[in-house]
């Protein structure tokens, strides 16, 4: 064909017949030759299915009601099938052996990414995140934790691979045919997407029923979850990720909103006989890892499991119903709100995302009125950024790990024998008033405990057990507390010092709920413990007194605040929490939004969720620095 003829052959008006050939072509392939992108997406559906089954449950055993009720829907099957097919055309960019090897690694990556979210949920009640790769420094020696989530059913993900990649070696030669496609790819792409978006319009844009949403945030992961599918929320997290990264600028609207919402839940209750009782002592705050409210007074054959903490409670304040309201920071979020009286962000750990944030806090507070303070951890300054976050959270003076003789080691790091012993030097060189708060380690999951340091003479069942090996690690950690208090009690320093007392989050309910529940026999009060730690507020000499008034975490600054005597003014338009020693209203916001307690109005039950929502913007926007002047 000479030059003229080429040109001619490029200029022609298509013939409506080519495309109907090109269509019927690649439509006669996706039918025939495909058999494997096929296969990948329908059992990535399945899997969808099963996980869906699994975290609308407890994330262990697998609810075919709560999964069906999605599935049902075929607007919500067609979303969770072009996420799928949309990632998948990708594989048509490739050709013989490549091709196949795609779609297993697409089918590989996919089934990992919904594992790490089973484990996530396990562990946290919530979903693996992008956030959670900049905290990558957390991982250190918690291998034995990490695969600790893992449980038998998550072998579902995987067996299909398994078979794929065996079969795959069995008829190689097959897959070398396989060739590229790029206008199968390009409508593949096009056709999911357009669905996609299409949904995105009627659900979201132009919605038909209000009760739905596809890219929207639910306070429920759960929910936004199942819209979306396992894939599409991935994608929207990124999304999501890389909008919040941008500083929030908040309107006067929204500024009008955080003032009123303070203002709003202000009780204005006259002083009662607790205010300032304990004005001018020295205060120490020790955050247990992992302790829960459910052993605090129990035994188990015959043995006190808290022997030490139980012997407090004669001379404390023991608040029984007092509950964890840690987010994606899990123990830095304990450390941010014990401090500042403020929730987490809603996405990912505050102390990684904001460590440089102003806030109103404890440490700054006392300070004005002439404390030394001090932070102490027995980890790296670098483990959920707790050292920069604290320091800027305004603590004179932080001490890690580097600064320890770790000559006893026990699971994460140093022993909390080791580290109470040395910990108790350090507190009694400070200059008095002092506030020191510090942090234990050793009872931290998987509460696999040295036998050496086990001292519990527990049934064999129970003993080899997470629950028996909890029981062993909380009361090594009992001990080493008691002897503690005991040394500062030697020194001097416990008749001028209040040492309040609680768990940084719950322990074994919260990781390994489904394996208690699963023990033979078990004692009823083995399942309790639903989000509970004990707050103990301890001062030799005091009279005992237990209170049942519900809180959380965030109200632990105003009650210290209230007991050391400092005026409500200095902490009322910038604490979120309340003083339980002094409140009419019972109640607590978990991190998921759920609301426990009576007694509250709906407008006021509506204003205690929406402080999540109103923390959120005062972090993500900095508030108390860039706002909180112009707005007084």
């Amino acid at each position: 064909m000479n030059l003229v003829d080429r040109t001619a052959v490029r200029n022609r008006e298509p013939d409506l017949g080519d495309y109907r050939q090109f269509f019927q072509a690649v439509l006669h392939r996706l039918r025939t030759g495909e058999k494997l992108f096929h296969y990948t997406w329908i059992v990535l559906l399945i899997k969808s299915f099963i996980f869906l089954g699994l975290v609308n449950n407890d994330g262990v055993h697998f609810n075919i009601i709560k999964a069906f009720q999605l599935m049902t829907n075929p607007l919500f099957v067609l979303i969770y099938i072009s996420f799928e097919v949309a990632l998948l055309s990708v594989s048509f960019l490739s050709r013989g052996k490549l091709h196949y090897w795609m779609l297993v690694f697409l089918n590989l990556l996919l089934s990992f990414v919904m594992v790490a979210d089973l484990m996530n949920f396990r562990a946290f009640g919530s979903f693996f995140s992008v956030y959670a790769l900049l905290q990558t420094s957390n991982l250190d020696n918690l291998a034995a934790s990490i695969i600790s989530m893992l449980r038998p059913v998550d072998v579902v993900f995987g067996i299909d691979i398994i078979l794929l990649v065996l079969t795959g070696f069995w008829a190689a030669p097959e897959f070398k045919s396989a060739l590229r496609s790029f206008p199968i790819f390009f409508m593949l792409l096009v056709l999911s997407t357009g669905v996609i978006f299409l949904n995105y319009l009627v659900i979201d844009v132009f919605p038909i029923n209000s009760n739905f949403f596809l890219f929207k945030c639910s306070w429920s992961q759960n929910q936004t979850m199942s819209n979306l599918s396992p894939l599409g929320y991935h994608l929207f997290d990124a999304y999501e990720y890389f909008e919040e990264s941008r500083p929030l600028s908040l309107s006067d609207e929204e500024r009008g909103q955080i003032k009123a919402w303070f203002a709003s839940k202000s009780e204005n209750l006259p002083k009662n006989s607790f205010s300032g009782l304990f004005q001018g002592k020295n205060l120490i705050v020790l955050q247990v890892e992992s302790l829960e409210n459910f052993v605090i007074g129990k035994s188990e054959n015959g043995q006190e499991i808290t022997p030490n903490l139980n012997k407090l409670l004669a001379n404390s304040f023991y608040f029984s119903n007092y509950y964890e309201q840690v987010w994606n920071g899990t123990s830095s979020d304990a450390d941010l709100m014990t401090n500042t009286s403020v929730y987490p962000v809603r996405q990912g750990s505050t102390f990684f995302r904001f460590p440089g944030n102003t806030y109103n806090s404890l440490p700054k507070i006392l300070q004005n009125h002439g404390y030394e303070t001090l932070a102490i951890h027995p980890d790296k300054g670098g483990y959920w950024n707790w050292r920069p976050a604290l320091t800027a959270i305004g603590f004179q003076n932080t001490i890690d790990e580097s600064y320890f003789q770790i000559d006893e080691w026990i699971g994460l790091g140093i022993s909390d024998g080791s580290y109470l012993r040395q910990v108790e030097e350090v507190i009694k060189k400070e200059k008095q008033p002092f506030y020191t708060f510090l942090v234990t380690l050793s009872s931290h999951a998987p509460f696999d405990l040295p036998a050496q340091y086990c001292s519990l003479d527990l049934n064999p069942d129970l003993n080899i057990s997470r629950l028996g090996g909890y029981f062993q690690s909380i009361h090594y950690t009992d001990q080493q507390i008691g002897e503690f208090i005991n040394k500062l009690d030697k020194d001097g320093l416990l008749e001028n010092t209040v040492i309040a007392l609680y768990g940084d989050h719950t322990g074994v309910h919260k990781f390994y709920d489904d394996e208690i529940r699963g023990l033979k026999n078990p004692e009823s009060w083995w399942l309790e413990g639903y989000n509970q730690i004990p707050l103990i507020i301890y001062s030799k000499g005091m009279q005992g007194k237990e209170v049942k008034t519900t809180g959380g975490q965030i109200d632990l600054l105003p009650t210290l605040a209230y007991l050391m005597g400092i005026d409500q003014k200095e902490i009322e338009s910038t604490a979120m929490g309340r003083n339980l020693l002094n409140t009419h209203k019972d109640y607590v916001v978990l991190s998921t939004g759920q609301l426990l307690g009576r007694g509250l109005s709906d407008q006021e039950s509506k204003d205690a969720v929406q402080g999540l929502d109103i923390a959120d913007k005062i972090i993500r926007s900095n508030y108390f620095k860039t706002y909180k002047d112009n707005d007084d």
